[in-house]
């Protein structure tokens, strides 16, 4: 009776401590990402002004914009851009079963003004993205604008 006791211990002491590795793996990914995410904006801001360039667009993104309210849940960033009182929304989508890089346009009023490929594959996949799919993308971009503007009020 003892021995078979040790061993269901010994069990639940093992998956005690795998559940413990993992959980504190997960903390360790976590707080790195959050810790790094000015950095990622910073690069991620720099990949899209290099986007501009290479196409010889005269847009440039400047500074990141940080949300303050908590009901704002699109995952990308958000850019001001240079010159223009527009902001950049920069996200991915998939497709395919591939991560696609794009951004949105958004007017002060808080309207999505045009939609861009921000990679050579986005640009490439682009025209193949369903319209349904940029316009659900569109409505909530725009929803969150409104939202993070009836916040500031």
């Amino acid at each position: 009776m003892n021995n078979s006791f040790e061993r269901y211990f010994s069990k639940i002491k093992d998956k005690a401590i795998l559940a413990a590795w993992i959980t504190g793996l997960i903390i360790l990914i976590s707080v790195l990402w959050i810790v790094t995410q000015p950095i990622q904006s910073h690069y991620l801001m720099r990949s899209v002004n290099n986007v501009f360039i290479n196409n010889n667009d005269t847009r440039r993104v400047t500074t990141p914009i940080h949300p303050k309210t908590g009901e704002l849940n699109m995952i990308g960033y958000w850019y001001s851009m240079y010159n223009s009182s527009d902001k950049m929304f920069v996200f991915a989508v998939f497709q395919d079963g591939i991560l696609v890089p794009l951004g949105a346009i958004v007017t002060e009023s808080g309207t999505v003004k045009e939609i861009m490929p921000l990679s050579a594959h986005a640009v490439h996949v682009f025209d193949a993205l369903p319209e349904s799919i940029l316009k659900m993308y569109s409505n909530r971009i725009e929803s969150a604008v409104s939202l993070k503007t009836e916040g500031d009020e």
